[in-house]
């Protein structure tokens, strides 16, 4: 299958399409869910649609920068079923992550039948009795349940500091980075503690001058990142949202483990750190204390949030900010059992996602009253 063609192109009609389960997304915890609806004996186009905005299969993978390479890439964790290396030559370390994912999950796609309608955009989902109306872009769908694993990509997070509309250089977020060349001659302020603010920043200082900046120190973690300190931090990101908070990213409580890359941006003497600056001006940053560093552009490697807006008229927000979830894996909405939420909280790395799939579709499959007699009609 041609990973960059459509699956499926529903047509807008004035009768919506109805099934039992929609899945909303096809990233990594979107296709989980979808393989484990499968294994639990629901049938793709019948018991469930997978619904997706993307152009081709890939999810946020197909729009990240061409320098994110399967040798910088975080692991990308095997989806269940199907290896990566069943599909892509893992030996080619420097094949695009854009190019290799996509190609990835296209296969898992074709290989378990999962039928993803795309390009759908969401615009709202709503409660129609014991039903929730799915309205799109491309038609309307009806379904009694709903797996949402929409990501953060489409939610870029940009703080609103002091004097941010007066600059009158370029600013753009991790998600826009294409290329270091481009900022050339140029002096870059790239604000961000994370994984992907060290990325940009290795790169960018290698061709050009910058100025590194966070609201926090950054936290160096020695030693190998095994299961149990992952899992601790899964754990402190699940008690979040079991308390109905807003989630904290899991890497922000694994800190940044120091690696040769590490080490080599720190002998390059690019890892001097500033704390974060009080106020945006005309032509650069300014602290508190009065210093001012001149800049022609501000990268913000400032994070996501998760994209639900979509979910607003089912009211699943506390006053918090955050959502109230339980179930086996946080995943199930406490207000509404029927919808599950994955890629989200605990779930949002590549691993917890696949874990995730398999306790959403078990747990809301349960809720629905849809056992294998059922699944199989």
């Amino acid at each position: 299958m041609d990973a960059a063609a459509p699956t499926h192109n529903p047509q807008p009609s004035g009768v919506a399409i109805k099934t039992e389960i929609v899945v909303i997304g096809a990233g990594q915890a979107g296709l989980s869910s979808a393989y484990h609806l499968t294994q639990r004996g629901l049938a793709a186009g019948r018991g469930f649609i997978v619904l997706d905005q993307s152009p081709r299969a890939g999810g946020a993978w197909q729009f990240r920068w061409p320098s994110l390479t399967l040798s910088t890439v975080n692991r990308v964790h095997d989806l269940p079923g199907m290896a990566f290396s069943e599909a892509v030559d893992t030996g080619r370390t420097e094949v695009e992550a854009a190019q290799a994912v996509p190609q990835y999950f296209a296969a898992y796609e074709e290989r378990f039948g999962l039928n993803v309608f795309r390009p759908v955009k969401v615009a709202v989902v709503c409660r129609r009795g014991e039903r929730f109306r799915i309205e799109t872009d491309r038609g309307q769908f009806s379904s009694r349940g709903i797996i949402n694993a929409t990501g953060t990509w489409e939610t870029p997070y940009i703080p609103d500091y002091p004097g941010r509309d007066r600059f009158r250089g370029r600013q753009l977020h991790t998600r826009d980075y294409r290329t270091a060349s481009e900022f050339a001659g140029q002096h870059v302020v790239i604000v961000g503690g994370g994984i992907s603010a060290i990325q940009l920043l290795n790169e960018i200082s290698q061709v050009t001058t910058t100025t590194w900046v966070t609201r926090r120190p950054p936290q160096f973690r020695d030693g190998p990142f095994d299961q149990e300190a992952g899992r601790a931090a899964v754990k402190l990101v699940e008690e979040r949202v079991r308390a109905g908070l807003p989630p904290n990213s899991v890497v922000s409580v694994t800190g940044l483990p120091r690696s040769p890359l590490i080490e080599a941006m720190a002998a390059r003497g690019v890892l001097k750190r500033q704390e974060m600056f009080s106020e945006i001006t005309a032509t650069g940053v300014r602290w508190a204390d009065g210093r001012e560093q001149r800049a022609d552009v501000i990268v913000w490697c400032t994070g996501f949030r998760s994209s639900l807006d979509h979910l607003a008229p089912l009211l699943l927000r506390e006053d918090s900010g955050g959502i109230l979830m339980g179930g086996r894996l946080a995943t199930e909405v406490v207000k509404e059992p029927r919808v599950h939420l994955v890629g989200y909280g605990p779930s949002a790395s590549t691993i917890g996602a696949n874990r995730a799939g398999s306790a959403a579709a078990a747990e809301l499959m349960a809720t629905l009253g849809i056992g294998p007699a059922e699944a199989g009609r």
